[in-house]
């Protein structure tokens, strides 16, 4: 099984979206579980960040979490967004990037009364192993 494209496509339009000096926006949907941003800018259950190297630091896009610190109002804050979160990552002069369709995963393990157990194994997606956060200094 091939790992999910997503990553890498937010971090190719990423690299894009700088080497062409743009301003990157990331669109994050916060109802994810492991959503940390800061709540009093989120609208509609959704924030748009500014991840501009001279806007954040420590910034890592890896295959499971997007994290990076930040200041919002002069307070410092470190925020972890899960890659399922991201809904778009594009330029804020232009909207140039790429917007992502909602993750729509269905809880696991969810008996359908009317399914048999031999078509919910063919119908189910495979289980993700729950990510992890390891803090590095």
């Amino acid at each position: 099984m091939m790992t999910p494209q997503k990553p890498y496509l937010i971090r190719a339009i990423y690299e894009w979206l700088v080497d062409n000096q743009t301003t990157p926006y990331l669109l994050v949907n916060t109802r994810h579980e492991g959503c940390q941003v800061p709540k009093e800018y989120v609208r509609d259950n959704r924030i748009v960040l500014n991840i501009a190297p001279d806007a954040v630091q420590d910034l890592t896009l890896d295959n499971e979490w997007v994290s990076f610190s930040a200041r919002f109002a002069g307070k410092a804050m470190d925020l972890f967004i899960p890659v399922a979160a991201v809904q778009a990552i594009y330029a804020k002069e232009n909207n140039e990037g790429m917007f992502f369709p909602d993750d729509h995963s269905p809880e696991p393990d969810q008996p359908d009364s009317d399914t048999s157990q031999e078509n919910r194994t063919v119908i189910s997606k495979p289980r993700q192993r729950k990510p992890s956060l390891k803090i590095v200094k």
